[in-house]
C-alpha cells in the first residue's frame, strides 16, 4: 500500500516545497499576524489545488531520483520568487516612511515584525492599507498565478540562472525605490515648499520662534494632504504591482 502511495506523497512534497517557500515571503500571507499553522494549511491547500495541473510533472521528477537535490532547488526557487515580490512591496513602506518624515510624524514609531524593527506609525498604516487594496484589486491572484507559471520557466529540479536572477533582483530594488519616491511625491513637494516658507519666515522675523508655530501647522497640513491623496497613492501602487507581476519592469 505504501509502495503505491510513496511516489504520490513524494511528488506532493516537491510541489509543497516551492509553494510553501513562496508563501513564506509573499505579502499578506507571510505576516507574523498569520499563525504558522494557518500558513502551512494555506500552502498545503494551494498545493492540493495545483496538483491536477502539476502533479504529472512532479511524479516525473520523482522518477528521475535525487529527491534531496530537487527539494533544495525547489526551496531556493520559491524563496527567490517570494523575495522579488516582497522587495517590490516594500515600496509602499518606504513611501510611508518618507511621508512621515515630511509631515513630522517620524518619531511616532512602533515595532513591525514583517520589517524586523521599528517603523513609523504611518508607514505601518499605509502598508496594511496597501495590502487590502491589492487584495481588493485582485493583485494577489497575479502573485499566486506567478507560482503556476514558474513551473514553465523553472522546471522542477532546476535552479533559476544566477545571473538572470541577480539582474532581476537589482531591477526590483530599483523599481521599488523609484516607486516609493513617486508615491511620496506630493508630500515631498509639500515638504520642500513648507520648509522654504518656514526658513524665509525665520529670516524675516528672527525674534519669533517659528518652529513652535510651524510644527503644528505642518502636522495639520501634512495629515490633510495625506488624507486627500492616500486613495490615489494606494491605487497607483496596486496598479504598479500588477504591472510588475505581468512583466512590466521597464
Amino acid at each position: 500500500m505504501w509502495a503505491e502511495l510513496e511516489p504520490t506523497v513524494t511528488a506532493f512534497l516537491i510541489l509543497f516545497a516551492r509553494v510553501g517557500a513562496v508563501l513564506m515571503l509573499l505579502p499578506v500571507f507571510s505576516e507574523d499576524a498569520v499563525p504558522g499553522r494557518i500558513r502551512l494549511l494555506i500552502a498545503a491547500g494551494m498545493t492540493l489545488a495545483l496538483w491536477g495541473l502539476l502533479g504529472s510533472g512532479a511524479r516525473a521528477a520523482v522518477d528521475g531520483g535525487g529527491l534531496a537535490a530537487i527539494l533544495v532547488a525547489e526551496l531556493l526557487t520559491g524563496l527567490a520568487m517570494g523575495m522579488i515580490v516582497k522587495i517590490l512591496f516594500y515600496a509602499i513602506s518606504m513611501a510611508g516612511s518618507i511621508i512621515s518624515l515630511q509631515i513630522g510624524l517620524s518619531a511616532a514609531m512602533l515595532f513591525d515584525p514583517s520589517q524586523g524593527g521599528q517603523v513609523p506609525l504611518l508607514s505601518k498604516f499605509v502598508t496594511v492599507a496597501a495590502a487590502l487594496v491589492c487584495m481588493a484589486m485582485q493583485v494577489h491572484h497575479l502573485w499566486l498565478g506567478a507560482i503556476v507559471h514558474s513551473y514553465e520557466l523553472f522546471p522542477i529540479g532546476g535552479l533559476p540562472p544566477a545571473q538572470d536572477f541577480a539582474q532581476l533582483a537589482v531591477a526590483a530594488v530599483n523599481r521599488s525605490m523609484t516607486l516609493a519616491v513617486s508615491l511620496a511625491a506630493p508630500l515631498l513637494i509639500y515638504g520642500i515648499i513648507f520648509n522654504v516658507a518656514l526658513g524665509l519666515a525665520a529670516r524675516v522675523a528672527p525674534a519669533i520662534q517659528v518652529f513652535f508655530i510651524g510644527q503644528p501647522l505642518n502636522l495639520l497640513l501634512g495629515i490633510a494632504i495625506t488624507a486627500v491623496t492616500i486613495g490615489t497613492v494606494l491605487t497607483f501602487f496596486a496598479t504598479a504591482m500588477g504591472d510588475a507581476m505581468q512583466g512590466g519592469w521597464g
